[in-house]
């Protein structure tokens, strides 16, 4: 019978690779479930901290609980005051960020792209920026009346800055390294902004573009509880003027979601093209 030898043994101990415990498969899934539950837990302590705030019926008044806006929100769905409120700010709001947004992006790409036109705009445009949109409020009204041309005039006032400001830094921020090659290259105008000027700016622009998102309901805020006979605005001041807070808050809330909803959409939208871009 032969025996192995201790060196043998020895070598074969080496050779032999370590056993690998593999991780639990559930932690990945663990890990994206806290990732998706993160962004949401200030907001459900906050609708606890609600809650039992509501519970004191001294503050009930003055606070109503988050069941009554439920319930709220529920019957304003059923009678269809909630879809048509929802449909005429959100037809302000786009109309307004259409308007202000293309002034903006006009007038940032001009000035820059030409020093002659930055010369003579950029002051002008510089010292209406500084004018607080709630300033104009008063003129808007006598120009406008209190219509529907008057709260699109003071969302197309208020988006129209982060727009032009983007849009104008994005382009002067190009390397002009892209811009020296293209002339070498012998681009036309057209094939320079198509190929180096706006894809160079397109972070930029659309940073703007999220910018004035946020913007444009602020200032619909505005003016739709100053001057208005209808959107969510207006349910607001017929919720202070009959003391039914439940509707106040409802409002509130909308106007909470849809901004959330806007800054959504304008991220997925950066993702998307700026990934188009680089590839």
């Amino acid at each position: 019978m032969q025996k192995n030898h201790p060196v043998s043994l020895a070598a074969e101990s080496v050779i032999q690779p370590p056993r690998v415990i593999s991780p639990p498969r559930f932690k990945p899934a663990l890990a994206r479930l806290l990732r998706l539950l993160a962004p949401w837990l200030l907001p459900i302590v906050l609708l606890i901290v609600w809650h039992l705030s509501s519970l004191n019926e001294a503050s009930r008044s003055i606070l109503p609980s988050p069941l009554e806006v439920v319930t709220r929100a529920i019957t304003s769905l059923e009678n269809g005051d909630l879809a048509e409120s929802m449909y005429v700010s959100a037809r302000r709001a786009i109309a307004g960020f259409l308007l202000g947004g293309s002034i903006g992006f006009v007038l940032g790409l001009l000035n820059g792209v030409s020093r002659r036109a930055e010369i003579t705009l950029s002051t002008t445009i510089n010292m209406v920026h500084n004018i607080p949109v709630l300033a104009v409020i008063s003129l808007f009204i006598v120009w406008f009346g209190i219509g529907e041309e008057v709260k699109i005039a003071m969302v197309a006032f208020g988006v129209f800055f982060p727009v032009y400001v983007n849009t104008f830094h994005g382009i002067r921020n190009i390397d002009r390294g892209l811009l020296e090659m293209g002339k070498v290259y012998g681009f036309t105008p057209l094939q320079m902004f198509r190929d180096i000027i706006f894809p160079g700016a397109l972070p930029s622009i659309l940073v703007g573009v999220r910018l004035s998102l946020s913007i444009m309901w602020l200032v619909l805020i505005a003016a739709e509880t100053i001057a208005s006979d209808a959107g969510i605005g207006y349910m607001a001041i017929t919720g202070r003027e009959l003391m039914q807070m439940d509707k106040v808050v409802l409002s509130i809330i909308i106007y909470a979601l849809l901004g959330k909803l806007s800054d959504v959409i304008a991220s997925s939208l950066m993702r998307r093209v700026l990934r188009w871009r680089n590839q």
